[in-house]
């Protein structure tokens, strides 16, 4: 089972998520010599708290919350940080942000967007990054980096419409 099946399930921990993904955000950090400062965590866990993107104006009134600096540059450069270390995607169509569920290794970023609910998950598929970089080789096109971002309805949101 995939990171997207998984993620859609009703009965997914998503407090283990959480968990794991600041685990990994810590020893990443270590690793690579480089800060997870406590605005830079709590910035991740607030984006781990569901898997619906968040923007960075949706992180502001949790960060003053905390007793944080809430304005807008804090937030971003925050983001930047964790965008830098893979730790998060910018969702470009929503100009808002998740976590990367596999941090240690790049990612080919591709998502699949529920249009209901607004749940969005890391689609893990080498047969995709493959198609999209033979389709691109055909053309003399050489791929740098991908970002897909499929918009559909999950689960979820498919076995409520059944109910109806």
């Amino acid at each position: 089972m995939n990171n997207a099946e998984v993620a859609f399930l009703p009965e997914h921990d998503h407090s283990r998520c959480i968990t794991q993904a600041l685990q990994d955000a810590a020893e990443l950090c270590r690793g690579r010599q480089q800060r997870l400062t406590p605005v830079r965590e709590l910035v991740l866990k607030l984006i781990w708290q569901s898997h619906k993107p968040l923007g960075a104006y949706d992180i502001l009134p949790a960060l003053a919350e905390a007793g944080f600096n809430s304005a807008p540059p804090t937030v971003y450069r925050a983001l930047d940080f964790l965008q830098e270390q893979g730790l998060v995607h910018r969702i470009a169509s929503l100009n808002a942000f998740i976590g990367c569920s596999h941090p240690e290794h790049h990612c080919n970023n591709s998502f699949l967007i529920c249009t209901r609910c607004h749940s969005a998950v890391e689609l893990e598929s080498e047969a995709v990054s493959k198609a999209i970089k033979a389709s691109a080789n055909a053309v003399g096109f050489s791929v740098l980096s991908e970002m897909l971002e499929v918009a559909g309805i999950c689960p979820n949101c498919q076995q409520e419409d059944n109910t109806l």
